[in-house]
Parts: C-alpha cells; structure tokens; sequence
C-alpha cells in the first residue's frame, strides 16, 4: 500500500480498449461510459444508458470495477423497461 501511486495510469497508460468496455472517467468522478473509440490525444466515452458521448484524456481513464459495471448495466435495463432507450 506504501508507495503505490494512486493514479497508476500517469505513468502506464492503459492499452487502447475494444469498443463496449466500461471504463469509469475519474477526472469527473469515476463516471461510468462505454469506449467508443479514439479521438485524437482523447478517448470517446458514451454513458451506458445512451446519451452524449464525452472526451477524456487516457491517464484520466481506468477499468469500471465490477460493481460499477453492474451499476451501469442495471441503470441502462431501469431506463429500457421506462421507454428511455432502444
């Protein structure tokens, strides 16, 4: 625990995803989207429910732990049983 950087992607960047992985943004607060892919320096984040795409800088970027991966499923199904998303 001593030691360890606490953003470990500053100094190791994370390889570039497959589209559709989770990935939480932490520069707004470990917000859960999608990879859509690569713009630029930026990677293109979706939330998983739908929505406006973001951009954030890869060091910002990291795998969505498996209860936030669950979270973000099960607020996308929520928001499909309401009509909110095809």
């Amino acid at each position: 625990m001593y030691g360890e950087n606490a953003s470990p992607n500053a100094e190791r960047p994370l390889p570039v995803p497959d589209p559709g992985t989770l990935l939480a943004d932490t520069s707004r607060g470990d917000r859960v989207g999608e990879f859509q892919g690569v713009a630029g320096p930026y990677w293109s984040l979706r939330p998983v429910g739908g929505g406006r795409e973001w951009e954030v800088e890869p060091r910002y970027v990291r795998p969505a732990l498996l209860m936030e991966q669950l979270r973000a499923r099960t607020a996308r199904l929520n928001a499909r049983s309401r009509g909110e998303v095809l």
